[in-house]
């Protein structure tokens, strides 16, 4: 038994005893030393312990190996005594006189002693496998994820997770092999287990891990989780209820959370690697997915998931939570009806996409839906609904299709409505053109900051397609495009609620002509810091409201008296 010290620039000293034996040093899966730093290569040296003596061997490592301050030749043994300093990246690796055994060593269920980022920052070398009686006693945490990452080792080569995944397997097929595999090794450890923990979670959360979203299933399964953000493998945050939450959940490393990241693009044909390291993606529920990895995160993968309500959210939904009053979803259903041009407005975050899907569901279903997403989030119930979506370039940055190519495209397809996710560049001059026609009634989202500022937004979005054309031009086309701009806030409390209802009434001089048919008036801030306020009509009367008589539609005109109020309360959608 050989006790080895191993330590780094910023963090304490970290001992380790090694039987006899072969241990290979590296960052890879296979490395029975692993030192999680982007300068130790996968297989970078092999340590040989025999009878109380030790040899080290550089493995032809990228960065190379230095004993005492000189570089060691590849391929070649070299003995190690006591006071001799072994360096691999930024690890300094010295043999000591080996302490008395611990009575009670640390379970270990397969002899590996690994390094990483665990609570010490990234490339710092975490705990030992077997501590010394030195060492402090670990917690019952990092306990069960010392045994829980060993168990997921040994699954990832029994299984050959990566082979079998990159054949033809079914999805399903693929789970059931692993969870065959799992079910043996389970059996094979059970009884080596510390009292207090279940075998049976044990098990799936190794699975979860090893072929769903890992620590993320639980936070997706639950209704009142509105957003996951993974900062790096240590940090798990959720908002719940429109509030921030750290949650105690975490990943083994780096590579755990690339693999989820790759679980989540691969299907729908994205990819993220070196050359791409931020990716936007959708989950098959339609849940928005963005992802960012190294080298443009400094703190490691990072993952950001906008969930949906598995169940679509209904306008009696929307009254409870506050977000609107059923006046107001009685108009905008008219409108819809009647094929005005509406757009959604909102800040990040805000609930427009939820609110864009809830508009589209008061489309009649005979007509002809076309609708166009970078990822496809909207969920339309219209039996005559085609859905498109756009495609990033491949490897070589070649064969992308973007938004505005797929709204030039659905000009030929003879719809009755175009649905665009979200405009946010040159598409926005192709969508006022449909617009303005025929291709009424068509819906969008804008970010902006308030109605006013979707004027000045598209401007801006249309000289984006690379057209000189003149402002006033510009504005004419907006002005005749638009019929209705809804704008939608989030609130400091996590509510979402419709602040402005707006009408765009044309172009005076060079300024759109606009008027608020319903505006929201904050009264203040209750004891638990929820916003008070109503969503009343302005008493100003919508140009149209003569068409809505004469199509036959029915609408009280009292809905526009400002003494008509909403209801104070609020609340926060996916």
């Amino acid at each position: 038994m050989l006790e080895l010290e191993i330590s780094s620039e910023g963090s304490a000293p970290v001992r380790c005893n090694l039987p006899d034996g072969e241990f290979t040093i590296g960052r890879g899966e296979g490395a029975r030393l692993r030192l999680r730093n982007p300068a130790v290569s996968e297989r970078h040296a092999l340590l040989r312990v025999k009878d109380g003596g030790v040899t080290v061997e550089d493995l032809s490592s990228s960065n190379g190996t230095l004993l005492n301050g000189n570089p060691l030749p590849p391929g070649a043994p070299h003995p190690l005594s006591n006071g001799d300093i072994v360096e691999i990246g930024p690890y300094r690796i010295a043999p000591a006189i080996p302490p008395p055994p611990d009575p009670k060593p640390k379970p270990s269920l397969d002899g590996r002693t690994e390094f990483g980022q665990r609570g010490q920052g990234r490339g710092a070398p975490a705990s030992a496998a077997t501590p010394t009686a030195a060492a402090p006693k670990p917690s019952p945490t990092s306990l069960h994820r010392e045994i829980k990452n060993q168990i997921h080792r040994e699954l990832v080569q029994r299984l050959d997770l990566k082979r079998l995944s990159a054949s033809n397997l079914a999805g399903e097929e693929l789970a059931g092999r692993a969870r065959e595999k799992l079910a043996e090794i389970m059996r094979d450890v059970r009884a080596k287990l510390p009292a207090g923990i279940d075998p049976t979670a044990l098990a799936d959360e190794i699975f979860d891990e090893a072929m769903r979203l890992g620590p993320l299933e639980k936070f997706l399964a639950d209704d009142s989780i509105s957003e996951i953000m993974v900062n790096g493998p240590q940090k798990v945050y959720v908002e719940r209820h429109g509030r921030l939450e750290l949650t105690g959940q975490s990943f083994m490393d780096d590579s755990s959370v690339l693999a989820i990241i790759e679980r989540i693009v691969s299907p729908i044909g994205r990819r993220i690697d070196e050359s791409q390291p931020y990716v936007d993606a959708r989950l098959p529920d339609g849940s928005r997915v963005n992802a960012i990895i190294p080298p443009l995160s400094l703190i490691g993968p990072c993952i950001t998931i906008r969930k949906f309500a598995r169940v679509p959210l209904t306008v009696d939904d929307f009254t409870r939570f506050g977000t609107w009053t059923p006046d107001i979803a009685h108009f905008l259903d008219i409108c819809v009806k009647m094929r005005k041009n509406v757009i959604v407005s909102g800040g990040t975050g805000s609930g427009k996409t939820t609110l864009l899907n809830l508009l589209s569901s008061f489309i009649p279903d005979g007509e002809r839906i076309v609708t166009i997403e970078d990822a496809a989030e909207l969920r339309l119930e219209q039996p005559h609904l085609v859905r498109l979506e756009a495609r990033p370039p491949n490897i070589e940055g070649k064969g992308a299709i973007t938004i505005r190519d797929l709204v030039r495209n659905a000009l030929r397809m003879r719809p009755d409505r175009i649905i665009v996710g979200e405009c946010r560049g040159g598409e926005a001059l192709d969508m006022l053109q449909a617009m303005n026609t025929g291709h009424d009634g068509s819906l969008t989202t804008v970010h902006a900051n308030s109605p006013r500022d979707v004027i000045s937004r598209l401007e801006t979005m249309v000289l984006m397609s690379g057209m000189d054309l003149p402002s006033r031009a510009i504005r004419e086309q907006i002005a005749s495009a638009v019929d209705l701009i809804v704008h939608e806030a989030r609130f400091s409390d996590g509510s979402r609620r419709i602040t402005h209802v707006t009408e765009v009434m044309g172009l005076e001089g060079s300024q759109a002509v606009m008027q608020d048919i319903f505006e929201f008036h904050q009264t203040g801030v209750s004891p638990e810091g929820r916003i008070e306020g109503h969503l009343s009509a302005t008493g100003a009367v919508p140009s149209f409201f003569e068409q809505i008589k004469m199509r036959g539609l029915s609408l009280d005109p009292s809905v526009f008296s400002p003494t008509a109020e909403g209801g104070a309360g609020g609340g926060a959608f996916a």
